[in-house]
């Protein structure tokens, strides 16, 4: 392993050389929940005032415009992210616990020195491991995860507790916003209501919760609904909801970064932002679309990323997280790691190999098994879904709102939204997408002769992708007779 106390000496011994990344940098990394990147102004909002705090950072360092997840569901992609691995070498696949013996970042941080922390979503965030963090905050002490005064006030505390301890921090800030439920005020409302069971346990089921308003709450006719939905009335409603949750997001960074410069720690801090995966709405949310896993990925690094930068070459991905941060910090790769660094491309560098990313779905919250892969180029897109079989029924946690209740009632009526409500249920064995002239996903051109020869590639490199991990879905990919 590589020593903290060599990196000090030689930033000693050696004049000039840079000596953040190898001594006392400290690293925050600030998550947002089911957050769509073209909600965020930077990305190309269409809706105006979306995202002022994040844009900010954006402006103050780099965005990539290729950044995946690698899973889009809530406790396996943070799994990615801690170990480094795809779910099926860390046996995270759902909402399971990361294998024992398989090391995580927190853990190896603390032991090489950094004071760790994180605010909510503890459950999602290697659950078994309680001695990762050192200070950690429940979402419940910061309502729900939605109360920017509330994350303002832990944040502090826990940078004072960094101070006092004389060593480089590593924190991890979860909001909950904007995941469901959404913010349902109106501007004359004082609090936000969910009619549903106070009694049930269940993580929506928050009644009469008296959440703080977001600094600027959206109506109807204000919004863009997203082109793989369709615009229905109810549809309307629900995205303005759940755009007001962008915002009160929004106003938790902004809150965050607001301490961080309040504390004198800004120009020692590495700073990432970046969502989970895509919205909780049909065609987005635990799938392998590109507007699953496609997020927001900002980087501001005081002293080596100039402001304003926009990578747009190199593909990235959230199985990257993990070697990233260890190669910045100075500290030997966690074995067994499939991603690696992309340290390379933060200095301005190229990087070679960056031209596909890996996406999958195994087990669901409810602990069906629905497993995809997908990869994706930064034009096409192959999809396979081992679970498609013509009577298999797909259900997540986004067919329980407004939207998938207007998407069946329309569909009685208009053979259109019936085809995309069979094809959200029933699904295809393979799925191919050209992004770049249909971003939304509605053309499936799996069987364009056009398409014939890059299809074939995509096959063939999915193969690959998935022999050279040892995923355990390779043999029945390999027995598809529709693979081209």
């Amino acid at each position: 392993m590589k020593s903290r106390w060599i990196s000090w000496w030689l930033c000693v011994a050696v004049p000039g050389s840079t000596c953040l990344a190898a001594d006392h940098l400290n690293v925050l990394f600030i998550t947002v929940d089911d957050m769509n990147r073209d909600s965020v102004g930077v990305y190309g909002s269409k809706v105006p005032g979306t995202t002022p705090n994040i844009d900010r950072l954006a402006f103050e360092g780099l965005r990539f415009e290729h950044a995946h997840v690698t899973v889009a569901i809530c406790q396996p992609t943070r799994a990615v992210w801690m170990t480094g691995r795809y779910p099926h070498n860390s046996g995270a696949l759902g909402f399971d616990e990361i294998r024992a013996g398989v090391p995580t970042l927190p853990e190896t941080l603390r032991r090489n020195g950094f004071h760790t922390g994180i605010l909510g979503k503890t459950d999602h965030v290697v659950p078994s491991r309680k001695n990762a963090f050192e200070y950690r905050r429940q979402r419940e002490e910061m309502l729900y995860g939605r109360s920017p005064d509330l994350y303002g006030q832990f944040v502090a505390e826990f940078l004072r507790e960094a101070r006092r301890s004389d060593r480089p921090f590593f924190l991890m800030v979860n909001t909950d916003d904007p995941h469901r439920p959404f913010d349902t005020r109106t501007p004359a409302a004082e609090r936000s209501i969910f009619e549903v069971d106070p009694a049930t346990n269940d993580k929506t089921a928050w009644y009469g919760a008296e959440f703080p308003a977001p600094s600027r709450i959206y109506q109807p006719e204000e919004i863009v609904v997203p082109g793989f939905l369709p615009d229905l009335p109810e549809i309307r409603e629900e995205i303005a909801r759940y755009y007001s949750s962008v915002r009160r997001a929004d106003d938790i960074v902004g809150r965050v970064l607001d301490e961080l410069r309040a504390a004198g720690l800004a120009d020692d801090t590495l700073v990432m932002l970046k969502s989970d995966h895509g919205i909780s709405m049909p065609f987005a949310k635990t799938n392998v679309w590109r507007h699953s896993t496609l997020t927001p990925w900002i980087v501001r690094w005081p002293g080596v990323i100039g402001p304003g930068r926009n990578d747009s070459e190199h593909l990235v991905s959230g199985v990257d997280f993990a070697p990233t941060v260890l190669d910045i910090v100075g500290i030997d790769a966690m074995p067994g790691m499939d991603g690696r660094s992309f340290l390379p491309v933060l200095k301005g560098e190229k990087q070679d190999g960056r031209e596909f990313v890996y996406t999958q779905i195994n087990t669901l919250i409810t602990g069906a098994s629905h497993t995809m892969r997908s990869i994706q180029g930064k034009r096409f897109g192959l999809i396979w879904n081992a679970w498609s079989d013509g009577t298999t029924v797909f259900r997540n946690e986004s067919t329980k709102g407004l939207t998938w209740n207007a998407m069946v009632s329309a569909a009685e009526s208009d053979p259109a939204v019936a085809a995309r409500v069979k094809h959200f249920q029933y699904r295809v064995p393979l799925e191919f997408y050209d992004y770049e002239q249909d971003p939304d996903a509605l053309d499936n051109r799996i069987r364009d002769p056009q398409l014939r020869e890059v299809i074939g590639d995509y096959a063939q490199r999915l193969g690959e992708f998935m022999r050279s991990t040892g995923d355990f879905a390779l043999s029945d990919y390999e027995g598809l007779s529709e693979v081209p």
